[in-house]
């Protein structure tokens, strides 16, 4: 933990530009110093200096392990290929730093397990980058579910929709190359869905059966998705990589009410007629950044956890099983 006065120092692990949303994050918080950049590009250091004046001479590296060894700091934010993420994060965890990750934690079931026991085993703080679990809308079903008070979910049908294959594929982005992406859509944007609806209903997937299709491209880009859980809920995903448009829907069919999540709006059906929550009837909204520094705190729990990535690859790693061979594959613990 960092002590409530003191200044959290934080190197940054990729400069692209999710990287600088996190800075320019960071940067609005009390009592907290970006202290480091690494990126192996000129081009995108020079653009993270752009975000804040106060980021111009801070000092940067082409190698995060010359970071690690050459600079004090209390934490890293890693923004990186996916690929890249479990040595990054094993070796600042061994480096006695507590950690950001971006989504998804790692890109294997094996890796994701060490990571969970490297954290359990230094006590430091570690948290993943899926905003979703600070916004309001779905901490409003989870509450919900959890509570009791929609009863058991037994069916849940999400989608999401976007240009990814456009924005990735032409351009041969690292995205798009299994050797940094570790998979396509549903490994990148995808990740999200499949992560809150885990985390939203605590439900246990047991059994998939998928669809996938590469179109002409290294990754997935198109997924279809059928699950069993534990309880006997069943739940379909639908992440539409070759779209016009992005847009996701959610709706959680519970035994005594629809919840279905539009936008930042919740629409609430415990009969024939929907009741609309929006607004502070929602709950608060934080995230992932202003989170993991008030962790370091001890002020704030994580939010989205190592557990949590873990539960997201063990998932994904048995959807891909199954589209590869179009039999049902169950999810391995």
């Amino acid at each position: 933990m960092v002590a409530a006065d003191q200044t959290v120092r934080v190197g940054m692990i990729g400069c692209g530009g999710n990287a600088r949303r996190h800075a320019k994050r960071l940067l609005t918080l009390d009592g907290v110093e970006i202290v480091g950049l690494c990126d192996p590009t000129d081009e995108a250091l020079a653009a993270i200096r752009e975000v804040d004046e106060r980021l111009s001479d801070v000092p940067a590296f082409a190698d995060y392990s010359e970071m690690l060894r050459k600079l004090p700091m209390d934490a890293v934010e890693i923004s990186t290929p996916h690929t890249l993420h479990y040595e990054q994060i094993i070796a600042a965890l061994d480096a006695g730093l507590h950690v950001l990750t971006e989504k998804p934690m790692v890109c294997s079931v094996e890796h994701a397990e060490a990571v969970v026991a490297k954290v359990e085993a230094t006590g430091l703080v570690m948290g993943v980058s899926y905003q979703r679990h600070g916004m309001a809308p779905y901490r409003y079903c989870r509450e919900a579910i959890g509570s009791g008070a929609v009863g058991n979910c037994h069916f849940i049908s999400c989608w999401q929709s976007q240009n990814w294959y456009g924005s990735q594929v032409p351009r041969k982005t690292w995205r798009s190359q299994m050797q940094w992406a570790g998979g396509g859509q549903l490994n990148d944007s995808g990740s999200h869905l499949l992560d809150i609806v885990l985390w939203m209903t605590a439900l246990k997937p047991v059994e998939v059966f998928a669809y996938q299709d590469n179109l002409d491209a290294e990754v997935d880009i198109l997924s279809a998705i059928a699950v069993k859980f534990d309880n006997g809920a069943l739940c379909n995903f639908s992440v539409v990589g070759h779209a016009v448009n992005f847009h996701e829907e959610i709706a959680l069919f519970c035994e005594d009410a629809t919840l279905a999540i539009m936008g930042q709006e919740v629409w609430r059906w415990e009969d024939e007629t929907n009741q609309v929550v929006s607004g502070a009837a929602l709950g608060p909204t934080c995230d992932p950044d202003s989170n993991f520094i008030e962790a370091l705190r001890g002020r704030q729990q994580v939010q989205a956890t190592p557990e949590d990535g873990l539960a997201v690859i063990r998932l994904t790693e048995a959807v891909w099983e199954s589209g590869r061979t179009g039999r049902a594959t169950a999810v391995k613990y």
